[in-house]
């Protein structure tokens, strides 16, 4: 496996650990719909959340939130809408990103929460 498929999934582990740290239940993980492919789909309360894990090794390009493009959140709108439907979920929906920086020894993790408002 590439190095950055490891980081991208070893980011995917951290994110699961960190909502269900705070409450999250994980109800999918890497759920596809077309060419869409959806991280993370969690509840909490009664909000459905949707997660894209972006995760990186340094900053260097950007933040890794600065990598999810209107494309990634048409397909990702697009695959929650039939996710919904097919489900019959009466839940409100938002779609947050969870960045994370690894760096060698140094982890930060930033959820941002109704992420797609700010696109």
């Amino acid at each position: 496996m590439a190095k950055h498929n490891e980081l991208g999934k070893e980011g995917e582990k951290l994110a699961e650990e960190f909502l269900l740290k705070n409450g999250y239940q994980i109800i999918e993980k890497n759920w596809r719909f077309k060419k869409a492919e959806v991280d993370i789909i969690a509840k909490k309360n009664e909000i459905l959340a949707i997660i894209e894990v972006k995760t990186r090794s340094n900053n260097y390009f950007g933040n890794p939130q600065d990598f999810v493009n209107q494309k990634k959140i048409k397909l990702l709108v697009e695959a929650i809408n039939q996710y919904v439907i097919s489900k019959e979920l009466d839940l409100d929906v938002r779609f947050d990103i969870i960045a994370i920086l690894k760096n060698n020894n140094a982890l930060e993790i930033e959820h941002l929460e109704d992420a797609f408002l700010y696109f």
